[in-house]
């Protein structure tokens, strides 16, 4: 047996990017936070570029020269600066210098001269554009369009004359729209009534069209081409939408399109499990397939072409397999795997894939998930963690986790269900736990438990609720809803109060979450009513409570008043805050003190 510190320093390898002469960057968390490192061929050994105390949230190269841009935010705040790297002399510059503002990358100009962002220094509640040459810094940038909501950029035309922008209403509403950066016009290509997912969006080779992932008159989102010609003078988009491939049953998650061969590669969620095709343009709407890539079974994405799309770089981990960078022959499918993150000496071969079920709920619907037992156990013996993921609007995939593999070394099985709410099912399953049928979700945990209490290897006694943000909130409601169905929780980053969680939240996300949850000016009493700190009355199982101080997201007071409510009803309550993180424990000192203190407790109590 390992212990947890070794689990939480197994390394991950992900976010490629390819420089202009074949060389691959990635990141990799080996300092204990993510720095930027790179690569000349596969195997060889990495050179660590970055050296920061803080985490790296994405790494880009210059199309056209040794350079390349990554972003840094402070103890997790989440605003996040640009930073353009010299990796010959190491010289890094700072790009922004707007440590107030959040900056989110929109890409590099295909001269490599310009690029492009969207940020909230203007107004916090909103998001701007703006244009910045390469050696241009702070206050140089160019505001090229003032935004009235939550703005991204999506990337340039191919002749760099143009910017594709899109604005999210909520998870499950965007808008398209094409920026041209010498009139400042902005042409809204995406008209369209309710909610409707706009996303992945990419630019076709000749410039005159988008390539997205939609859901569009459809349950389950597509790869579809819009044409901006008939989308620029049409009432309803699906004017100019035609499909390019069906999710069919399952989602189109994503696409990646180079806009000079016409090369793409697009992923299916197919039961959590991604589905990678990798083929060619031939016309507007077919594509000339080749091999897919050789991966790990589980879950694949972040591709990134090389000059001239010969080659794509993509991350991808297993439950059994950590998350590691592979190169891929274009036309051949030929996979090779470049990096070799660290398992920190433990055997692959002893961790533990899931099984894929399915439960079924309070309203004869069937909710899947992946439960995982231990290698060694004994019948009716055998404790439970129900981890519950954040969102809502995500999935629990079969992805790698150190500290999900430690548990089940320690003899705890994990369930990790994915409740009503859940994306990767299609639009409905999705929206069946809006607003006023919130707890519809939590009652769908309370199944889980039902499904577990007839599994003849669990101890009915002895299982755990834990989650993290969204996933923190569930845990609450669960013990606080169906308190006797709980031996303990772990709350991470959890929302205790939806009143105080809507007033406290980063503005720039207010409107989104209200969207999701119910708003403030109609919603009060019905948020108020669910919110797990008015209902704390009911409690019983021991609570862990662990937030970052930083949080933008959800403010530290979440855990602070669900803290004092619990122990004043005589429940055992353990808190942990740290002063440098945000929304989640991301540091590796921080992430073994954390769950240090969380396995003590729940040796203690389970």
């Amino acid at each position: 047996m390992y212990d947890l510190d070794r689990y939480l320093t197994i390394r991950s390898a992900y976010g490629a990017s390819f420089s202009p002469d074949g060389d691959l960057s990635f990141l990799l968390d080996t300092t204990g936070v993510a720095q930027v490192w790179t690569l000349e061929e596969p195997g060889a050994w990495p050179v660590q570029r970055t050296f920061a105390d803080e985490q790296v949230s994405f790494a880009s190269w210059s199309p056209e020269r040794s350079e390349l841009v990554f972003g840094m935010d402070e103890g997790g705040n989440e605003r996040a600066q640009l930073f353009r790297l010299d990796p010959g002399d190491g010289a890094v510059t700072d790009l922004t210098r707007r440590p107030d503002a959040k900056h989110r990358w929109g890409g590099w100009s295909h001269d490599g001269d310009r690029l492009a962002f969207a940020s909230n220094r203007r107004d916090e509640s909103v998001f701007d554009v703006y244009v910045q040459g390469r050696d241009e810094t702070g206050d140089d940038a160019t505001l090229v369009y003032e935004g009235d909501g939550w703005f991204s950029v999506g990337g340039w035309s191919p002749d760099d004359s143009r910017l594709v922008v899109s604005q999210a209403h909520w998870s499950f509403d965007q808008d398209v729209s094409v920026l041209d950066l010498e009139s400042g016009e902005l042409t809204h290509v995406t008209p369209h009534e309710g909610d409707v997912r706009f996303s992945s969006t990419q630019w076709g080779p000749d410039g005159d069209a988008l390539y997205l992932v939609t859901d569009y008159g459809a349950d389950t989102t597509y790869l579809a081409r819009l044409d901006l010609a008939t989308a620029a003078g049409a009432d309803d988009v699906g004017a100019a939408l035609e499909t390019v491939r069906e999710g069919g049953e399952w989602n189109v998650d994503g696409v990646a399109l180079d806009d000079e061969t016409g090369r793409l590669v697009y992923s299916r969620n197919v039961d959590g499990y991604t589905e990678l095709t990798a083929g060619e343009l031939d016309g507007p709407t077919t594509i000339e397939e080749v091999p897919a890539p050789d991966l790990p079974d589980g879950v694949a994405g972040g591709v990134s072409f090389d000059d001239g799309a010969d080659r794509y770089a993509l991350s991808a981990s297993g439950r059994g397999t950590n998350t590691n960078v592979y190169v891929v022959e274009f036309a051949t499918g030929e996979t090779e795997r470049w990096t070799h993150a660290s398992t920190a000496g433990i055997p692959p071969e002893t961790f533990v894939e899931p099984e894929l079920v399915r439960y079924p709920t309070f309203d004869d619907r069937s909710i899947p998930g992946f439960f995982s037992l231990p290698r060694e156990r004994t019948a009716g013996e055998t404790p439970v963690v129900v981890h519950v993921h954040g969102g809502p609007e995500s999935q629990r995939r079969p992805s790698f986790g150190g500290l999900l593999q430690y548990f089940l070394s320690r003899g705890y099985a994990v369930f990790e269900p994915n409740v009503r709410g859940s994306t990767g099912y299609g639009r409905e399953y999705t929206h069946l736990d809006d607003v006023e049928k919130r707890m519809d979700s939590v009652a769908d945990l309370a199944a889980a438990v039902d499904w577990l209490t007839d599994h003849g290897a669990v101890d009915p006694d002895r299982i755990v609720a834990m989650g993290g943000s969204y996933g923190g909130f569930m845990v609450l409601a669960a013990l606080t809803e169906y308190p006797d169905l709980w031996a303990a929780g772990v709350d991470v980053v959890g929302i205790a109060n939806f009143v105080t969680f809507l007033e406290n939240t980063g503005s720039w996300r207010r409107e989104l979450r209200e969207a999701e949850y119910g708003s403030l000016a109609e919603d009060r009493e019905f948020l108020e009513s669910v919110s797990p700190i008015n209902n704390i009355e009911a409690i019983e199982a021991p609570l862990f409570v662990l937030h970052g101080a930083n949080d933008p997201r959800v403010p530290v007071g979440e855990a602070e008043q669900i803290a004092d409510k619990a122990r004043e009803q005589g429940v055992p309550v353990e808190k942990l805050v740290f002063g440098d993180e945000g929304h989640g424990i991301t540091k590796l000192e921080n992430r073994i003190e954390a769950y240090t203190a969380v396995v003590d407790f729940l040796d203690e109590h389970v």
